[in-house]
């Protein structure tokens, strides 16, 4: 067994998303569930790079990432890199791959939300 197999890798999608263009009566409740269903769906379709693997590469970035009414992500931006190309490059993949995400609830008062979602490739 090569020192590959031995290594478990992880990725990490904390909940704690700083959103905007929620009214102020928006539920809070509805917020924090589909902040949940959004932090599912991304780290389920997170994976770990190869090369990054190889070289035991490990980094954390925060994405700001703009939804519409309809889960798209109409734009993202790294706010802060994990300070390895080889995993700055997996973050716009992933943002493909998990398009759409869920709808955001009723209770958003924007056409767009803005949310800043932090990102963790971590080995175990």
């Amino acid at each position: 067994m090569g020192k590959l197999s031995k290594i478990m890798a992880s990725v990490i999608v904390a909940v704690s998303m700083a959103l905007t263009g929620f009214v102020a009566s928006a539920n809070a409740q509805d917020i924090s569930g589909w902040q949940k269903e959004v932090s599912k769906k991304i780290a389920k379709k997170q994976s770990y790079p190869r090369a990054a693997l190889r070289k035991e590469l490990q980094g954390q970035a925060r994405v700001e990432i703009n939804v519409d009414r309809e889960g798209n992500i109409v734009a993202h931006n790294l706010q802060s890199s994990t300070g390895h190309e080889v995993l700055d490059r997996e973050i716009p993949k992933l943002m493909k791959r998990v398009s759409p995400l869920p709808a955001p609830p009723a209770d958003a008062a924007d056409s767009q939300l803005t949310m800043v979602v932090p990102l963790a490739w971590v080995l175990q």
